[in-house]
Parts: C-alpha cells; structure tokens; sequence
C-alpha cells in the first residue's frame, strides 16, 4: 500500500467513519481493516493518556476495539463518531481502574512515571515521561493526540468536545511547560 493511500486512510470524516461503523456492525472485515488503520495512533494516543503506560494502552485499545466489533450495530450516527469511540476507551479505562483498585493506571511504575516499551526511541521516551510528570491530564491528552496520531487540533476539539481555542491554547500551555521541565532537566 502506498503511503498516500495510508495517509488518506488515516484521515477519515465524521460521515466516513460512520459508513465503516454501520459496515462493521454488519460484520464487515473490509470496514473494520479500514476503521483501524484510520483510527488506532488517535486511539493508542488517547489511551496512553489515560493509562500513561505503554503496555496498557495497547491493551486498552485492543479491548476498545474489540467492543467497537461487537457493538458496532448498537451506535446511532450522531455526527461525532470518534467521541463514541473515546467515549468506550474512557469506559473501560475506568472499569479497568476499578477492577485494579487503584487511583490510576499505572502498570508496575511509580506514580507520575510513563511505562514505555523497551524499544522506545530514547529523545521521545524522554518526552512523553517528562510529559506525564509535568502536564495536566488534558494537556495530556491534547498533546500526545496531537504528537503520537498526527490529529489536527480541529480534530482533537471536535473528539473531546471542547472550543478550539481551549485546545489551542491547553496545547500552547503544555508545550510550555514541557520546554520549561526539559530546559530545567538540561541544566540539572
């Protein structure tokens, strides 16, 4: 597959996703293979802000989309598919923590550290821990949709339903913040 036909994958409106919902509703694999490949950075990305460890959130976004499999036929085009999307992601987040009996998801890391893969690259390791220390969760969250899956801050507004200009300007904030921690790491 080329990468611009990836890129357009990736890129799906609101009636789009819709059309692949109810296709996967019908038991469609074609629609979901696609839903996936449009969805699974903005999903991974905002999983990883709630769970704020890599390996959860990969978990969290498997479950998620194995309830969207299941649950497809149940969703009623309301012209905000992603918000249902996060909607289920935030829910079982939420019935993970409860199951876990703690205050948040944080895998075997100390609070207010990032689990992150073994692998990960170690410039943005370093961020994305710095990130978690320093921002506030919807910060977080605007931050890491924007930088992991590549979302638009119009994108990022519509799917927390939140005005542009409070994403715009929480992202503008976060940023900041990250600048400030990471200068203050430097000369530390």
């Amino acid at each position: 597959m080329t990468q611009s036909v990836q890129a357009e994958e990736r890129r799906l409106d609101g009636a789009r996703c819709e059309e692949l919902l109810a296709g996967i509703g019908l038991g469609d694999p074609g629609d979901f293979e696609t839903f996936y490949q449009a969805t699974n950075r903005a999903i991974y990305a905002y999983a990883l802000s709630l769970t704020r460890s890599h390996y959860d959130a990969q978990d969290l976004m498997m479950e998620t989309y194995l309830k969207i499999r299941s649950a497809a036929h149940l969703y009623r085009p309301q012209g905000k598919p992603m918000a249902w999307v996060f909607t289920i992601t935030r829910n079982l987040a939420r019935d993970q923590q409860r199951r876990s009996d703690r205050e948040a998801l944080m895998g075997d890391c100390p609070p207010g550290t990032l689990a992150l893969a073994a692998e990960a690259p170690g410039e943005d390791a370093l961020v994305l821990r710095q990130a978690i220390q320093v921002l506030g969760a919807e910060e977080r969250q605007i931050i890491l949709l924007h930088a992991v899956s590549g979302l638009k801050h119009r994108e990022i507004a519509q799917i927390l339903e939140r005005p542009l200009s409070t994403v715009l300007s929480k992202y503008r904030r976060g940023l900041a913040k990250l600048r400030t921690a990471l200068r203050a790491g430097e000369e530390g």
